[in-house]
């Protein structure tokens, strides 16, 4: 075997980022293996681990090859040469040379400086290649972003379909949308227009009727006098009622309402003989804006009828550019359709009012002496059940005194009774304090708390548990007795009283009202 010369790398030292120099030592072997003798050291500049940022290529960076490349060729034998730290990503060959230590020192026998025929090209080698499984990477990235691209261009193609579709659709449906609002409205303007032109019909009709009944209201003011003074007499009579019985019950209650009527059908007579023409002018009034918002109603029926008529093939259709962004509205549906009620609701209300005042002429001629004759009946009927009412009352106040002059009488006997049971429970606890305080006096260890002791001052607490009871029912019976008596001079009082609201309602109140005013002359006739 001649003799080869083989480079051999030893030293790394790291100046800075992304270099460091390695020491190069050329060696000499013998055929045989032995006699190996340094010739000299030389140093190279080479990369070292660190890895790359992400760049704009596809390919991996040369520092994580090593790591890439172990997954697909087989691992190399010589693994403690490749799991040195310093060893960048060169993938050449090992020398099959196992050199001593002593043989790369300077202070080795025989060592001799010699000079060291450096490869340029190493360097080059060592940075500008990329392994297999790069490559590899590389294609089926190229692939996989070719395959991405082809798939979003067939998605967005697909997409555009679809959006031409739904759009024409969304169209469509907006058109067909506007076209069912426009007769929509156009119906709701007709609705309203016929609603309009029958309330105006009516509210003509009214205001001929209530001209009719102005003439009728002077002639009953008169006979109306009469019972207004009686009912007003009856409330004077019964403001004389003592005490409790100076009550609003029914009867007062329709006395008011029989004053409230007389009183009512005199201001009606005084105030609808002026305010009928006054309610004649805003009968008028009303007519007139129903009249108008007819007309109004007609226009925008003739409008809209035409808007609903056009399709996208008839004649006169164009661009008016920005008409979306001009508003000339002045409402909304609710507020359009809340204008017409409202004039509608108004002249209801005209009109109601109307043929109230009409109606209240008409009974105040007609059916006051049927109203007035009904709240004098009923005012009778009140007057009869309260008397009924008041003397059932004072019967039994009367039975109430009797009992609680006996209860009274009964409850002194139960005082009596509870004072003597107290009494009787002095001498039994008399006996077990004596017997307690006797045994106090035992001596020594006899001092014993036996069932004899337990007993005794169980005993003693049992007897001022029932004196207390027995002290406190006394208390309760005392106050009781107390209220019973205060109770018997109420019920006396309230006899007294009672007796006053029959001579009041029966002898005063109901012998003035004998006579009532008859019909002829109530209805205006007389």
């Amino acid at each position: 075997m001649p003799t080869a010369w083989v480079p051999f790398l030893h030293q790394l030292r790291l100046p800075g980022e992304g270099a460091g120099e390695i020491a190069c030592t050329t060696i000499k072997v013998s055929p045989s293996g032995e006699n190996i003798i340094a010739l000299s050291d030389s140093t190279m500049t080479a990369t070292y681990a660190r890895p790359r940022t992400a760049s704009a290529n596809f390919l991996p960076a040369i520092s994580t090859m090593a790591s890439s490349y172990k997954g697909h060729y087989p691992l190399n034998v010589f693994r403690q040469s490749l799991m040195m730290p310093w060893r960048p990503s060169t993938y050449y060959k090992v020398a099959c040379v196992a050199p001593t230590i002593a043989s790369f020192t300077n202070n080795a026998p025989g060592h001799k400086e010699t000079k060291t025929v450096q490869i340029p090209s190493n360097r080059t080698t060592l940075l500008t290649r990329y392994s297999p499984q790069d490559w590899y990477e590389s294609n089926q990235t190229s692939y996989r972003e070719s395959e991405s691209y082809r798939h979003n261009a067939e998605k967005l193609r697909a997409d555009t379909v679809r959006l031409i579709q739904n759009k024409e659709n969304i169209t469509k449906k907006t058109q067909f949308e506007t076209n069912k609002n426009l007769g929509e409205r156009v119906n709701d303007i007709m609705f309203w227009k016929s609603e309009l032109s029958h309330e105006t019909e009516q509210m003509i009709g009214e205001t001929n009727s209530l001209i009719e009944v102005k003439k009728r209201l002077e002639r009953a003011l008169a006979e109306t006098e009469g019972p207004l003074q009686m009912a007003q007499e009856c409330l004077y009579q019964r403001e004389k009622r003592i005490g409790i019985d100076l009550v609003h019950d029914d009867v007062e209650k329709q006395l008011i309402k029989e004053v409230e009527c007389i009183k009512s059908c005199q201001e009606r007579m005084r105030r609808y003989l002026n305010k009928s023409i006054t309610q004649l002018v805003s009968n008028r009034e009303t007519q007139h804006e129903l009249e108008q918002d007819i007309s109004d109603k007609n226009t925008a029926y003739r409008i809209d009828g035409k808007c609903y008529q056009l399709r996208n093939t008839s004649d006169g259709i164009g661009y008016y550019r920005g008409i979306d962004r001009v508003d000339a509205t002045i409402s909304v549906p609710e507020s359009w359709a809340k204008f017409t009620d409202n004039n509608i609701l108004r002249s209801q209300s005209e009109r109601a009012a109307s043929v109230k005042l009409r109606d209240d002429i008409e009974s105040l001629l007609n059916l006051t002496s049927n109203e007035m004759w009904s709240q004098f009946n009923n005012l009778n009927v009140s007057f009869t059940n309260r008397i009924s009412e008041t003397a059932e009352a004072k019967n039994k106040l009367q039975t109430h005194l009797a009992k609680t002059l006996q209860v009274i009488f009964q409850t002194e006997m139960t005082i009596e009774s509870i004072k003597k049971a107290i009494k009787d429970k002095e001498a039994p606890l008399k006996v077990a304090q004596t017997r307690l305080d006797e045994r106090t006096r035992r001596p020594n260890v006899e001092l014993c708390r036996d069932p004899a002791q337990i007993h005794l001052v169980n005993e003693v607490h049992e007897l001022d548990n029932t004196i207390q009871t027995l002290q406190q029912r006394l208390k309760d019976a005392e106050d009781t007795l107390q209220m019973l008596v205060h109770k018997k001079s109420s019920l006396e009082y309230d006899l007294s009283v009672k007796a006053n609201t029959l001579f009041i309602d029966q002898e005063k109140c109901m012998g003035m009202r004998k006579s009532f005013p008859s019909t002829p002359r109530l209805v205006g006739y007389t």
